[in-house]
């Protein structure tokens, strides 16, 4: 419609800012969700829910199995170390976790094995014992942060490497921004393999209330999420932004100063970026195509 349709012959619109202004904010902008923000016209639907606690501990089960064939694509193996953790869905006290000496990239939903906080074998996969260490470091978050519902760890490489540093990521850019502010934080001891609940605790509570990520002195990485496929995603983006962390450091080395994300930036990201829903989603890429590429193997 034409100025003119609206003011009359002598009031055009540059003569007059306070009606365009009144006209243009007339409505609050509504708050849009992350997905909303992230889909151009219909948004992804939120994460699924379940009619019984047996469907969604089958699907639990079975996105288990696809972080761990991602992580085996992404050359996260190392022997026997590195486990995830899930919180059972019905029994809350109780997590499954992969079993010992099994090879990330062959298991299934049906391998996984259902441990207590007294670390008895409940349920699932008898035939293999779980990773007494991993129990110890699961156990201890699940018990200190009940809206955990999965932890991922293993001894990936550039995990590995910064965490010789003791040092926090720092914000270099958007990606790193999903770890911001309180959402990392560093254990900085480091007494050998975790066979004791006491040391369990301390890498808990180094964690703290609202952490997503731990950088651990000397051992690796370990990531937290509301769902598996949070954490699994998660996992894989700490460890490139290690990655990332260290060739910046490196040309930082030749004298090329840093430029960080400014903390007004950092934050509106990570506000806009890193729940539950959008990390969820973030997962779904890489287990779609592990899906397809193992035949629905890992579902069985």
């Amino acid at each position: 419609m034409a100025p003119s349709a609206l003011l009359s012959p002598h009031e055009q619109p540059h003569d007059n800012p306070k009606i365009i202004s009144k006209s243009v904010h007339a409505q609050p902008v509504p708050k849009k969700s992350p997905l909303e923000l992230i889909s151009q016209g219909t948004a992804l639907p939120g994460i699924p829910s379940f009619p019984t606690f047996a469907a969604h501990r089958q699907w639990m089960l079975s996105k288990m199995a696809l972080a761990f064939r991602v992580f085996a694509r992404k050359g996260f193996t190392e022997g026997m170390s590195g486990h995830i953790s899930v919180r059972d869905p019905e029994n809350p006290h109780t997590f499954w976790t992969n079993p010992l000496s099994k090879h990330f990239a062959l298991l299934k939903a049906s391998d996984m094995v259902l441990v207590n906080y007294d670390g008895e074998v409940v349920g699932g996969n008898r035939s293999l014992p779980a990773n007494a260490a991993g129990f110890q470091i699961h156990s201890a978050v699940h018990k200190a942060r009940p809206d955990v519902t999965a932890a991922c760890h293993t001894h990936s490489k550039y995990g590995k490497a910064w965490s010789g540093f003791n040092r926090r990521l720092e914000m270099l850019n958007q990606d790193a921004t999903y770890f911001f502010n309180d959402a990392q934080a560093v254990y900085g001891d480091f007494n050998g393999v975790v066979f004791s609940p006491e040391e369990g605790e301390r890498l808990a509570a180094a964690l703290g209330p609202n952490g997503k990520g731990l950088i651990l002195r000397n051992h690796g990485l370990l990531t937290v999420g509301s769902t598996v496929d949070e954490a699994c995603y998660l996992y894989t983006l700490m460890e490139r932004c290690c990655e990332v962390q260290l060739l910046t450091e490196a040309a930082a080395a030749n004298g090329l100063a840093k430029v960080y994300v400014p903390d007004e930036a950092a934050r509106y990201t990570f506000d806009n970026a890193s729940d539950p829903e959008a990390l969820y989603w973030e997962a779904q890429p890489d287990m779609e195509y592990e899906a397809e590429m193992g035949d629905g193997k890992h579902a069985s």
